[in-house]
């Protein structure tokens, strides 16, 4: 199901108090030859547990969206609402997982996770925070390598650390912003199936940024299509309808699929292409 560009913004409208709401969002920066208007009247609600996918070309402003979500950029009008309550800072019940890993290359990966632990429960004894660290970093298969350090394992390794690290702080909505984006395809493909296998156990909203339609098919319940910037919206909803658990290769065989990849391809490169001139 697609939704056009003003149904999208009120596509969750008629169901009871969503998770996530972005109300009337605008983003406007001042420069020397007047204001930059990022986004305009941007609307959308998400329900709990969700996994949404964010795509667009650059600069649509999908990272200040979702900057404004976990708290790091505020809207200059309109609000963003987690719960019914306006999200005004950074917070750990909204973590991200970079496409850039973020790892401090000094520490160990288990010290990487052990930090944001530390910080946010502060009332667990060491040996209770340590244990939560060597869960989370064996759910993404890093037993082994938990006294290693940044520049001693691979980049798909590196994001595993950094989604461990995000996880381990159980948040509300975990924020990714096109994590796979820098690895090579067979890496991408296995860290997308772990992802989602880490979802269906932990069930947290997930809002994904990604210029990879393939991706999007395959992880998220809605596809979030933007229109081009400046002043860019929401142009339309995509519902993915695959059930769950998903099966990539089954998924790929059927009509459906390239139904739906076709349509985004269109909102991508033709009603929304570049203009290179």
């Amino acid at each position: 199901m697609v939704t056009s560009l003003k149904s999208a913004e009120r596509s969750f409208s008629h169901e009871a108090a969503p998770f996530l709401v972005v109300d009337q969002v605008s983003k406007v920066y001042p420069t020397k030859t007047g204001d930059y208007t990022v986004l305009k009247d941007v609307n959308l609600a998400v329900n709990q547990g969700e996994f949404i996918c964010v795509i667009g070309h650059s600069g649509c402003g999908k990272s200040t969206l979702l900057n404004m979500v976990s708290g790091f950029a505020k809207p200059t009008t309109g609000r963003v609402l987690l719960q019914g309550k306006p999200i005004e800072k950074p917070g750990p019940d909204r973590m991200v997982v970079f496409q850039g890993y973020a790892l401090l290359p000094w520490l160990t990966v288990f010290e990487n996770v052990y930090l944001g632990v530390n910080v946010v429960y502060p009332q667990k004894s060491k040996s209770e925070k340590t244990q939560i660290v060597k869960e989370f970093l064996a759910m993404v298969g890093l037993a082994d390598a938990m006294e290693k350090k940044p520049p001693q394992i691979s980049g798909g390794m590196k994001q595993r650390v950094a989604i461990a690290r995000a996880l381990a702080l159980c948040p509300e909505v975990l924020i990714l912003d096109e994590p796979f984006g820098a690895l090579d395809a067979i890496t991408k493909e296995e860290l997308q199936e772990e992802l989602l296998k880490i979802w269906n156990t932990h069930k947290c909203t997930v809002l994904m940024i990604t210029h990879d339609i393939d991706e999007a098919l395959f992880l998220a319940d809605k596809l979030v299509m933007m229109t081009n910037g400046p002043a860019a919206a929401i142009g339309e909803v995509m519902e993915i309808p695959f059930r769950r658990p998903r099966n990539r290769t089954r998924m790929m065989e059927t009509p459906e699929y390239y139904k739906l990849r076709n349509h985004a391809l269109d909102f991508l490169y033709n009603r929304f292409a570049h203009d290179d001139e």
